[in-house]
């Protein structure tokens, strides 16, 4: 398999959603656009998306003429913010990280963390707070959105985003064990990727729940990431005898199942190991 190139940059071209009043976002301090989450997390809880972004955007990042990046609703802590620092800057020169959080008291409450310009915290919501970073982690920030809603959180997001930009916009369970993302740019959505500890899951489908909301309301028949998903279970069925190996090694064959069958994979195949799995957006965009 190829390396995130030229394939990671092909994309589907969306279906307009029909016309009518677009939902409102809400506004707050200095403009700030969105709504407070729950701010639940835990420590370790976004390890699976910064061990891809160490494999496949450290390049992107180190490129840039000023390396930021923003962790947008970092929640209640800012333990994965500063998981996020330690985990790039030993590979990243100059590296600043902003936590963005839409509720103040919670910025306040991380003022002992602050260390700028390592690492900041500050009010900021979809707007980015008018900072243009070269990449965006946003993680469990849009399930609480209608699906205009969150296209329209997509948009603001890229807008925002500094030359070359990405934004990785996901969910993952509460303890990090199974996740889902879209990597966008300020083109569009690029890519998808899947990533679990596998011996958690019966079926790849178990991921199903953690869809990233541009797709959890489409994984029913006749759409495309249904398909896959299907697709994905099938090629597992298929591996069971490489049980007695490991997951692992189940996850692995099945992957190459599905890459045999034409399913667009982008990165290395390596990634595949870790339990993940990326196919290009256009796989699996919603009809």
């Amino acid at each position: 398999m190829s390396e995130a190139g030229s394939d990671h940059k092909r994309r589907a071209s969306l279906s307009p959603s029909p016309r009518r009043k677009a939902p409102r976002l809400a506004a707050g301090r200095a403009r700030a656009l969105g709504l407070p989450t729950r701010g639940t997390t835990n420590a370790n809880r976004l390890r699976r998306v910064d061990r891809w972004l160490l494999a496949t955007q450290l390049p992107r990042i180190r490129d840039s003429a000023r390396p930021l990046v923003v962790d947008l609703g970092y929640g209640s802590s800012a333990v994965t913010t500063l998981e996020l620092v330690d985990r790039l800057s030993p590979e990243v020169d100059r590296l600043e990280v902003v936590g963005l959080e839409i509720d103040p008291a919670r910025v306040a409450a991380v003022a002992a963390d602050r260390d700028p310009p390592r690492v900041d915290f500050r009010v900021g919501g979809f707007e980015l707070a008018g900072l243009q970073p070269v990449l965006v982690r946003a993680f469990n920030v849009l399930r609480q959105y209608d699906e205009e809603s969150a296209a329209r959180a997509w948009t603001t997001m890229c807008g925002a985003l500094g030359p070359g930009g990405l934004l990785v916009e996901g969910t993952c369970d509460e303890w990090g064990r199974r996740s889902a993302w879209v990597a966008l740019d300020a083109d569009g959505p690029l890519t998808f990727t899947l990533s679990t500890r596998v011996a958690d899951i019966s079926t790849p489908s178990d991921l199903a729940e953690r869809l990233p909301k541009a797709l959890i309301h489409h994984n029913v028949p006749g759409q495309p990431v249904h398909e896959f998903l299907r697709a994905f279970d099938a090629t597992w069925a298929a591996a069971a005898g490489l049980t007695t190996f490991g997951p692992r090694q189940r996850w692995v064959a099945a992957v190459e199942a599905l890459a045999a069958q034409g399913w667009p994979m982008v990165g290395s195949s390596r990634r595949w190991r870790h339990g993940e799995v990326t196919v290009r957006w256009s796989a699996v965009a919603p009809n």
